[in-house]
């Protein structure tokens, strides 16, 4: 799955090159997810949670700019992410990483100066992959089990930032990006007669370098 989101991007990005106004962009940032409640655990009443770790991030885009105030990017971004159980003041890892492709309607101001402002909304796939050693015993397995699996969640993507001009073909980029998804349970897995929370959102303040052309 790794392979073919990569390749997808890698196919799409030469038809938006052919746009009169285009940009390239890289970015990195540090993921910040949310954790979901655990419930149904048998034998115990301790509160816990479900969710991952925070983890680097890294991507790239291509935009297309049509309209004064809109334009459209087509992105990939790779997040570092490892599963994670707790409760009380234990809790238990387990390595992954996850993958988004998505392409996004954007609006900016276009103020006249070095600085203007954005917000974006869009969608697509997001994949989320178990890459630890499972083992027969796994701590804290009444509350879900890692899996060494990928699974494919739809996602939303929004976002809002600002762009500072450095040249007239180069420009930095800051925002807060939100990738929401449903909780991949294929990767981390409730036991029988337990629930997770539904709702997945990653939280990414990233930085990104654009080159214009």
């Amino acid at each position: 799955m790794k392979i073919t989101i990569l390749t997808a991007m890698l196919v799409l990005i030469p038809a938006a090159a052919f746009a009169q106004k285009w940009e390239f962009g890289a970015d990195g940032g540090v993921g910040l997810l949310n954790n979901v409640s655990v419930t149904g655990a048998q034998g115990t009443n301790a509160a816990a949670t479900a969710g991952f770790a925070p983890g680097f991030s890294a991507g790239a885009f291509v935009a297309e700019n049509l309209y004064a105030h809109f334009s459209g990017e087509i992105r990939y971004e790779y997040m570092e992410s490892n599963l994670r159980l707790t409760t009380g003041g234990q809790s238990a890892q387990f390595s992954g990483y996850s993958q988004a492709v998505h392409y996004d309607v954007v609006y900016h101001t276009r103020a006249e100066g070095p600085v203007h402002f954005f917000g974006a909304l869009g969608g697509g796939l997001k994949t989320f992959a178990g890459t630890g050693a499972e083992a027969a015993y796994q701590p804290l397995s009444q509350y879900g089990y890692f899996t060494k699996t990928t699974t494919a969640k739809p996602m939303l993507s929004a976002a809002a930032g600002v762009t500072f001009r450095l040249s007239p073909k180069l420009s930095l980029r800051g925002e807060i990006r939100d990738f929401a998804s449903a909780f991949p349970a294929k990767v981390l897995t409730p036991p029988s007669g337990v629930k997770y929370g539904s709702l997945l959102n990653e939280i990414v303040p990233m930085v990104s370098i654009v080159y214009s052309k």
